[in-house]
């Protein structure tokens, strides 16, 4: 099957699901908050990974891609483990989770507003199901976009 023919491709389309601006704090310190925005996309070619732009107030923003179900899990119990978990903040504190990013050049801890994440994540299994997101994935070409980016596969 030609790639432009794949499944996904064929029963949604990327403006069923806008692109969720969502403000969040950033966690300079223990009591330091710096308010950000996040972009959280949803492309239905590789529906099992967001990808979440930090957009700063000044200078280039910072990108990651992020599992759908990682997020998913994260709004309401531990999820995920290595350079990306999320998990809900103490009972009785705001409806929020946390979620840390870690690598060589970056760690970063953002609270991160639980119902309009958990609205907008259900919207996008709405579109794609846990059980369908895979099928008709082109594994090559999904793992040479997560590893290396649009920018790698583009050239």
């Amino acid at each position: 099957m030609h790639r432009d023919q794949s499944p996904l491709r064929a029963r949604s389309a990327p403006e069923l699901v806008p692109s969720l601006y969502l403000p969040i704090d950033q966690m300079i310190d223990e009591f330091t908050r710096q308010p950000i925005t996040a972009k959280f996309r949803f492309d239905p070619d590789m529906p099992a990974v967001i990808t979440v732009e930090f957009v700063a107030e000044r200078g280039p923003g910072l990108v990651w891609r992020i599992g759908r179900e990682l997020l998913h899990r994260g709004l309401t119990a531990m999820s995920g483990c290595g350079d990306v978990r999320m998990w809900p903040m103490a009972p009785g504190e705001r409806r929020s989770s946390w979620l840390l990013l870690e690598s060589q050049e970056v760690e970063a801890l953002f609270e991160v507003p639980i119902p309009p994440l958990a609205q907008w994540l259900d919207t996008t299994y709405r579109i794609i199901s846990a059980e369908a997101e895979m099928a008709g994935l082109d594994w090559d070409e999904f793992l040479m976009d997560l590893l290396d980016g649009p920018e790698a596969a583009a050239g």
